[in-house]
């Protein structure tokens, strides 16, 4: 009976009592026998309180807690439940209440999940992101952003756009998207310490269910890698250009001289067909060399391994360059390790030794020296060519496996050199997934180092 003394059931007792007592006065009018009159008013009270009580437990104190149960699914406890033994209208109402609880539930972790996935998609795509509304404050930026600008996200989120970012083109972009309610795209550079970046930028306009611009994103890319490419391809156009005009011009010139006359006087006739010969061996070399790094960048490029005894593979490449050693008079000297094999295309590495040597004969003096060693380690073999010839300087370094780059072009043309055969050695090691070295010191001797792995993945 305590629970009849708990709000609200006091409220409902009050009620009762009063209904009693109403019942009571007119009963008063009619019943002289005030016992009688008393048991009919506790009788009374007894049957519409017990019936106050079925009541409340059989429908108000279940209402309750459903409604207890939706205020807790509302605020977000999914594990909310609510239990009914019977199988009445009452029953099924927990039975559906639970049932939404657990959809509801389901629902919110996969949509989480989803969230998750799309924010992980966002924050690591290799393009910035930047979300404004159309009030032009930022609300979201990606990694890729931030890595870009610098900064950290609440640098941004919350900002106008034009107080945040200080540059003229993405504030153009914005209005453009905004005004024209169509994609615009732009492209500016951007400093990022000492380096300079290009970039590429695309605002595209937010439309809501009805049509209205409610917003923008602008979508940042990173094209230095492809503006590098460009210039590189152009430079390479460039130098091809220049490379083949030099002999073509010698041997157009000294054909068309022959032509005029000078074929009757021997000996200059003579010089001149040397000269010809001397430059169609230049040409020759030179598209020889450029077929070569051509088939090396192709995708489908395959190597043809096989064991290789270093020690004669050297041996063979030094009896090959010996003329052009004793010519200028240089010494050579070769040590390798006993028993050193390495595992490579043979013509290949064949070619990165020639070139190396013949490098190191090509930019050292008269009497100078050439060492060519070969190291054995636990996991690599390594072919070091060594000389004393003008060396590089160290601003250079970084550029002398670019081709067609001369340390000093004077001289490379006047060897004969193609200005090819390093960014040759280079495209060769790299398919042998090896490393190439290179040390130097002007008017004291270039090392350059090549490294093999034994193991090729």
């Amino acid at each position: 009976m305590r629970a009849l003394f708990k709000k609200p059931l006091a409220t409902y007792l009050v009620g009762i009592l009063l209904v009693v007592f109403a019942t009571g006065l007119v009963l008063y009018q009619v019943v002289e026998n005030i016992l009688i009159l008393g048991s009919v008013m506790l009788t009374q009270f007894i049957i519409l309180t017990l019936f106050l009580l079925h009541l409340y437990e059989r429908y108000i104190r279940p209402i309750k807690k459903a409604t207890r149960t939706i205020d807790e699914i509302v605020k977000g406890n999914y594990r909310a439940r609510f239990h009914h033994p019977s199988n009445d209208t009452i029953g099924i109402l927990s039975a559906k209440i639970n049932s939404l609880a657990r959809n509801v539930g389901e629902f919110s972790r996969h949509e989480k999940m989803q969230s998750e996935q799309l924010s992980t998609v966002i924050d690591n795509t290799q393009s910035g992101l930047i979300l404004i509304d159309s009030k032009g404050y930022i609300h979201f930026v990606n990694r890729k952003f931030i890595n870009i600008f610098g900064g950290v996200p609440k640098d941004y989120k919350g900002h106008l756009y034009y107080d945040i970012l200080d540059n003229e083109i993405i504030h153009e972009t914005v209005q453009k998207t905004f005004l024209y309610e169509k994609n615009v795209k732009e492209a500016f550079t951007h400093y990022k310490g000492i380096d300079k970046i290009y970039l590429e930028i695309v605002g595209a306009p937010i439309f809501n269910e009805k049509g209205m611009l409610k917003g923008a994103v602008l979508v940042i890319y990173d094209i230095t890698e492809m503006k590098k490419l460009e210039l590189m391809r152009k430079d390479f156009v460039a130098n091809v250009s220049h490379e083949l005009k030099t002999p073509i011009t010698s041997i157009k010139g000294f054909a068309e001289t022959l032509l005029d006359g000078t074929i009757d006087d021997k000996e200059a006739s003579k010089e001149f067909l040397a000269i010809i010969y001397n430059e169609s061996d230049r040409l020759q070399l030179l598209i020889e060399d450029l077929l070569v790094l051509s088939r090396l960048e192709k995708e489908d490029f395959q190597l043809v391994l096989s064991e290789i005894d270093l020690n004669q593979m050297v041996g063979e490449v030094a009896l090959l360059m010996r003329h052009k050693i004793d010519e200028k008079q240089l010494s050579l000297s070769v040590q390798i390790s006993d028993g050193a094999t390495i595992k490579a295309d043979k013509e290949r590495l064949k070619q990165v030794i020639i070139n190396l040597i013949d490098n190191a004969i090509n930019y050292t003096p008269i009497d100078g020296q050439i060492w060519v060693n070969g190291i054995e380690t636990e996991d690599e073999v390594i072919i070091e060519v060594k000389d004393t010839g003008i060396g590089i300087a160290k601003e250079a370094l970084p550029r002398i496996f670019e081709r067609f780059y001369r340390v000093d072009k004077a001289r490379s043309r006047n060897t004969g050199g193609t200005g090819l055969g390093l960014a040759i050695v280079k495209h060769i090691v790299e398919v042998h997934k090896g490393d190439i070295r290179i040390s130097s010191e002007l008017n004291k001797g270039t090392t350059i180092s090549v490294a093999f792995r034994k193991e090729l993945d």
